[in-house]
């Protein structure tokens, strides 16, 4: 209940973020464009266009959320996160795609310089303030989205940095073509651009691992390995697997146990396994475990035991005269062969001729069955 509660507050947080990112760059659209037109600025009305692509970004941001906290259901059993991880990669398009446009807008105005406007005082002022506000809404996201382990807003976060260096380089341009240097403001918007495309990229790149289940970093899954050794009853572990969804991990693992514990006791150590690892490490959402009687992962022999059934079906055959006293048997599948131990009453302990004959079927099994590497006779007091 209480981990529903933490995913309920971590939801309304990284909603009421994009709220208030979407409230301040409706704002910014409007006051930039409509300043950019009186103040005959054209970088100020190019960055009103980039703060409603911040706008178009925390709309996104919105709708992934709303998306990605609903519970899973039968058709997504492991939820909607992947949504997050979507929205993302469409947003670092849209990054790399405005960075694009800033480039070609610059330099068609830079092969013809006498086309430039010159801006006003006015101008200069809604840059300034522009940069103040973009990177408090920064920092103010940065914060929420590692509060909540959102990559999303993470992404955000960053397109509203990007949108305070615009409005840096807005500033400095205006300030340089005010004191005469006209092409000052379309060199460092190329720069700018450039660096905008530059995160749209590693956001597209870092969502697309994720997308198709690129491992956690290799420093992680040496912690998580390392973890599952520490725990009592682990012997091994082999097929260790982690991928990513949204900001949770997921991960399967193999775990070596004695061969000879119960499968109840067995699941008990699946379980310490699991319950460990999700309170060790914050991002891990779930874990599958298998249980294992020993490290299969390099068996070279993978055709298939006995199974009980027939094995039933050859304690009738090898025992067939001291079927009615078999108690119960149990099977351990162990390098691609099988110990068959049958328990007898031990009343038959005190019987030398029928013990003896039970011995020699036993053995007779054991040598004539390929699969079968042993057979043990157990008495039950």
């Amino acid at each position: 209940m209480a981990e529903a509660l933490d995913a309920e507050k971590m939801d309304k947080l990284k909603a009421r973020a994009s709220y208030v990112g979407a409230a301040i760059n409706v704002f910014q659209t409007l006051t930039k464009i409509g300043f950019g037109i009186l103040g005959q600025s054209a970088a100020l009305i190019a960055d009103g266009i980039h703060s409603l692509s911040d706008l178009l970004s925390d709309l996104l941001v919105i709708i992934a959320v709303r998306l990605g906290s609903r519970e899973a259901d039968y058709e997504h059993p492991y939820g909607h996160r992947r949504f997050e991880t979507i929205a993302t990669v469409i947003l670092g398009v849209g990054l790399i795609a405005i960075g694009g446009a800033i480039v070609w807008s610059v330099m068609e105005r830079m092969a013809n310089p006498e086309h430039l406007p010159v801006p006003n005082v006015l101008s200069l002022a809604i840059a300034a303030v522009s940069v103040l506000v973009n990177e408090w809404l920064y920092h103010y996201t940065k914060r929420i989205a590692k509060k909540t382990r959102s990559k999303l807003l993470l992404a955000n976060a960053w397109h509203q940095r990007s949108d305070a260096i615009s409005s840096l380089v807005v500033l400095f341009g205006i300030g340089a073509v005010m004191l005469g240097y006209p092409l000052a403001d379309a060199v460092a918007a190329i720069v700018v651009a450039l660096m905008v495309v530059k995160i749209g990229l590693n956001l597209v790149l870092d969502s697309i691992k994720e997308l198709v289940d690129t491992s956690l970093p290799p420093a992680l899954v040496a912690d998580i390995r390392t973890a599952i050794h520490a725990i009592d009853g682990v012997e091994g572990i082999h097929l260790l697997r982690t991928r990513q969804m949204g900001e949770d991990a997921l991960i399967d693992a193999h775990v070596v146990v004695d061969p000879r514990i119960t499968v109840s006791e067995g699941h008990m150590i699946g379980d310490r396994v699991r319950d460990d690892l999700i309170g060790r490490f914050d991002d891990v959402m779930d874990v599958l475990v298998h249980v294992d009687p020993e490290d299969d992962e390099s068996l070279l022999d993978r055709s298939r035991p006995p199974s009980r059934g027939e094995v039933q079906r050859l304690l009738n055959r090898y025992l067939v005269d001291f079927n009615l006293l078999i108690d119960d048997f149990r099977i351990h599948y162990l390098d691609g062969q099988i110990e068959v131990e049958v328990i007898f009453p031990f009343a038959v302990s005190t019987q030398p001729e029928r013990l003896e004959a039970i011995k020699k079927q036993c053995q007779l099994m054991r040598v004539e069955v390929k699969k079968i590497d042993n057979v043990f006779v157990f008495f039950k007091v």
